[in-house]
Parts: C-alpha cells; sequence; structure tokens
C-alpha cells in the first residue's frame, strides 16, 4: 500500500521533503527491493544547461566509485557484500534511478552459541548507505575515469553491432538528432569533467525531489521508523549548494520537455555494416503517446478518444476518464500487435526470424515512439518490412481487432501482471512516480483498479487508441540494416538468426 506523500509522513507531520511508499511482500522470502527516483535524468541536462552526457556519465561514475565520508571505496564493499546488498544506479531519459536488493533478515552476526550476536537487518544497512549517498559521498577521479570507458567501449561495440548501429540510426531520425535519445560518443564523454558530472548529480537528488519505494518481506511500520530514523534527519537543504537557479535567482521549476515532433512524411534508410555473418535487420517507428497518454503536443489519448466517439454512452466516458485508462489501452494495443505481426510476418508469410512491437514509454516526457523490429535474410528484408507496414495499416483499417485478439490479450496481459507481482521489483517500480507532480495521472489507483480497467476496456476503445499513433504511410520511418562481407570472406549457406533490436532505454547506448 503506497504511504504518505512528497513532503509529508503518514501521519502528517512535514518532513525533509521525500515522498515514500512502502508495502509488504511475502512472496520473496527475506528480500527486499528499494527504488529512489529523481526526476530529471538527460532531460535535465539539456533543461538546466548541463554538459551532454555529464548526468549519465555521473551516475555510473557513483556506481563505479562508493566512497562515504572518512569509509574508502574497499571499506564500503565489505560492508555491501557482508550485508548481501546489491547496488545499481542508472540515468534514463527522464530519472536518475538508484536500485537497492537487499535481505530484510538480520545479517553480519558475530559468534557462534551463547556468544551469537545478532547484526542489523539488511533493510536498516540499505538505509545507511541511503543515507551517506544523499549527504557524504565522494566524488572520484578513478570512479569517473572507469565510467567514461564504460560509455567509451559501449559506444564503440555500438559502431560493430548491426543492431544496435542501426537502431541508433533510426532513432537519430525520428527524434531529429536529439542527444537525450542517442547514446553518447566518445568525445562527449571524454568532454565531461568531474565538476561537470558532481554538479549535474547532486543537483538531481535535493530531498523534497527524491520519491523512495521499497518493498518485500517486513513489518511496514518497522521499516517506516527506519526510514525516518536515517533520512528523515537528513536536513531539509541538504545538496542546495547544487540547485540551478535562473538569472533571477530562483530555483529552476522541473518541467519536463516533451519529445520531438515528428517530422513529415516519413523518410527510409539503407544502413550497410561490414561483416562475415549475412543477415539483415527491419523496423518501422512512428509516434505513439507516452506510457500515461500523453501526446508530445500535450493532447492525451482520453482526450482524442472522446472527441472520436461521438456516441459515447455515460459508461464510455466515466471509463475513459480513469486515470489508468490510456495505460491499459496501449498496453493491450501492444501485446495485440506484436501477435498480428508475429503470425502474420513470420507464421503466415515466413519472411522472418522474429517480429517485435514495443513502445518507449515514457513516463515523464509527453509524447513517444513505436518500433517495430524484425530480423530476416537480406533477400527477404525489404519483403518483411512491407509485410510489417501492411499488418500495421490492415490493423488500424481493413482487419480491426477483434473480439478474440481483446480476450486473448486481456489474458496475457493480466497473467503477466499477477506473475510480476510476486517480486519486490515490480512494487517498487509499481509504487515510483505515485507522488510525483511530473506523473499526474498515476496514483493508487493505477494499483488498485488495474484489473478492473483492463477487464472494462473494448475493442472500439484500443480502435480509437491506435488513431492516436503515427500508423499512416506518410507518418511511418522505416530502414533496413544489412551487412555487407569484407573482402575475402568465405561465403556459407547458412543464415544465422541474430539477436532481437528491441526498444531499450535510455537509447540504443543501454539495449
Amino acid at each position: 500500500r503506497p504511504t504518505g506523500s512528497p513532503g509529508r509522513s503518514p501521519s502528517g507531520a512535514s518532513r525533509t521533503g521525500y515522498g515514500w511508499g512502502s508495502t509488504q511482500n511475502p512472496a520473496e522470502s527475506q528480500r527486499g527491493h528499494l527504488r529512489i527516483v529523481a526526476p530529471g535524468g538527460r532531460d535535465a541536462e539539456r533543461r538546466l544547461g548541463f554538459p551532454d552526457g555529464s548526468l549519465a556519465v555521473g551516475a555510473r561514475a557513483m556506481q563505479e566509485g562508493g566512497s562515504f565520508g572518512r569509509f574508502t571505496r574497499e571499506q564500503v564493499e565489505l560492508f555491501a557484500v557482508d550485508h548481501l546488498i546489491m547496488v545499481e544506479i542508472n540515468c534514463n531519459e527522464e530519472a536518475l534511478t538508484m536500485d537497492f536488493v537487499f535481505p530484510t533478515t538480520n545479517v553480519g552476526n558475530t559468534g557462534y552459541g551463547d556468544d551469537k550476536r545478532l547484526g542489523i537487518t539488511g533493510t536498516e544497512s540499505v538505509l545507511q548507505i541511503v543515507r551517506e549517498i544523499l549527504v557524504e559521498f565522494n566524488w572520484e577521479e578513478d570512479a569517473l575515469g572507469r565510467s567514461k570507458q564504460s560509455y567509451r567501449t559501449a559506444h564503440e561495440s555500438l559502431g560493430k553491432s548491426l543492431e544496435g548501429y542501426s537502431t541508433e540510426m533510426i532513432m537519430d531520425a525520428v527524434a531529429s538528432g536529439d542527444s537525450r535519445f542517442l547514446s553518447i560518443d566518445v568525445d562527449t564523454v571524454n568532454a565531461v569533467t568531474l565538476e561537470d558530472a558532481k554538479n549535474a548529480v547532486m543537483s538531481q537528488l535535493m530531498p523534497k525531489d527524491i520519491e523512495i519505494s521499497v518493498s518485500g518481506d517486513f513489518v511496514v511500520n518497522d521499516v517506516m521508523d527506519m526510514i525516518l530514523k536515517y533520512l528523515g534527519t537528513v536536513p531539509a537543504d541538504a545538496n542546495s549548494e547544487y540547485q540551478v537557479k535562473d538569472k533571477d535567482g530562483d530555483v529552476k521549476p522541473t518541467e519536463f520537455n516533451a519529445v520531438p515532433a515528428l517530422g513529415l512524411p516519413g523518410k527510409h534508410l539503407d544502413i550497410e555494416l561490414e561483416d562475415s555473418d549475412p543477415r539483415a535487420v527491419a523496423y518501422v517507428a512512428g509516434a505513439s503517446p507516452n506510457a500515461w497518454g500523453f501526446l508530445s503536443d500535450g493532447t492525451t489519448v482520453a482526450e482524442r478518444v472522446s472527441a472520436a466517439d461521438k456516441r459515447a454512452s455515460d459508461y464510455d466516458k466515466q471509463r475513459r476518464a480513469h486515470p489508468l485508462f490510456a495505460n491499459a489501452a496501449l498496453s493491450l494495443v501492444s501485446e495485440i500487435a506484436n501477435r498480428r505481426l508475429f503470425s502474420t510476418v513470420r507464421e503466415r508469410k515466413q519472411l522472418t526470424y522474429d517480429a517485435n512491437f514495443s513502445l518507449t514509454g515514457f513516463e515523464r516526457m509527453k509524447g513517444g515512439w513505436f518500433l517495430v523490429t524484425v530480423t530476416a535474410s537480406k533477400e527477404k528484408a525489404q519483403a518483411a518490412l512491407d509485410a510489417c507496414k501492411e499488418t500495421l495499416e490492415a490493423l488500424r483499417t481493413t482487419n480491426p481487432i477483434s473480439p478474440d485478439n481483446l480476450e486473448s490479450a486481456k489474458r496475457v496481459v493480466l497473467n503477466r501482471h499477477e506473475g510480476e507481482l510476486r517480486t519486490s521489483q515490480y512494487w517498487s517500480t509499481m509504487m515510483s512516480g505515485i507522488q510525483e507532480e511530473s506523473v499526474p495521472l498515476k496514483g493508487p489507483l493505477s494499483v488498485t483498479d488495474y484489473h478492473a480497467v483492463i477487464e472494462s476496456l473494448t475493442t472500439r476503445d484500443l480502435q480509437l487508441t491506435l488513431e492516436c499513433m503515427g500508423l499512416e504511410e506518410k507518418e511511418l520511418y522505416t530502414a533496413i540494416g544489412r551487412t555487407v562481407q569484407t573482402e575475402g570472406t568465405v561465403v556459407d549457406d547458412i543464415v544465422r538468426a541474430s539477436p532481437m533490436a528491441g526498444m531499450g532505454r535510455g537509447g540504443a547506448l543501454m539495449n
């Protein structure tokens, strides 16, 4: 159950400004997951005037470092190992996230038999680490060096992968070259200084902006007391010296930019990459709403659906007014599109090894894109691309969503949801954003009403939702990436299946 609200403890007493939520999940025995979300991400680099890549490189430097106050990185690593804590710090397009996996039992016990002394719980030890990250983290040049090397290696590897390079090229086209959605090139990485990384990351770690979500096999009230003890006592003005202010001395507001408007008409890209393995990958991309139904122009799926359906009943209007409506509709549309592509392009026409439909799923930035990815032989790549376009057009017009398609998709989506509810990580992810003003439609109802909203949706709802996506021929961006063999390569007759290049978060770099 989500508890508290931004800037308030469950009792209503004002604290340091955190928003927090916790839930008990006994399905994963003696395990817990804590997620910290600081809204901003790579969007904040541009909005607040930081150098490109500084937040992303800084987040990785924080992961590579780990020295707090008077404790060295080796001491902190030993503490984490002794208490069975795993930490992952990432920066995507719209948020800085820190994920902690930990045991909820007593760890670090000493002595034996009657002399045995229990250590603190993993939950308490992880909150000690979180506090130190917020108030006493030491930034080190060697950690920044390892972070830079990681990004350099990833970007160089991107240029050697057909799937990675092709994904980068199609994303570059749909995003009009916007660096927020692309991998960070070597020159940009090299230009980031330790001061750049420190200022960018610490500017995001303001108590008033941070949201903490924790789920696990524990007693909720005990964890809330620990959060109050370790995080509720952090000064409200912690890290305020890193806040970015405008020329009048006022703190810049957290207002996310929308994704770039898609340039029309769409275009086609032909991409070649040297490789001894003959294969191809094709893409179809276009505009879509974000995860909560906001389009790049500021309108919403619910508004467009209501405007398009002049014969809507009172029940239709009530259903579409639910904050989860667009999110649920897009989940079902994605599942149905995936099935159509698989059955048509692979099973019936036998043109591809795999076909995948995915959405970027941004939560804070308005708008997004869909991406269809198909892997095929070089000879069949164009036919596979054409078949994907035909399938999407038929889904929208001549062969619309049927009741059978809808019921099958509902079963899959609900079963997947039920299965993931057994993991603490899924609970923490679901709770993240519930208390953020930048995600206005995400609240407790998105958890409690999930089944009811999914079950209530009709084929008419989904068909009208499809019309909110850029599926017309003139709106599509397409690409075919092919390998070209280097001179002297021996050609065989075997065409090997390649890994699927899906829509990763953080640009192609994060795949």
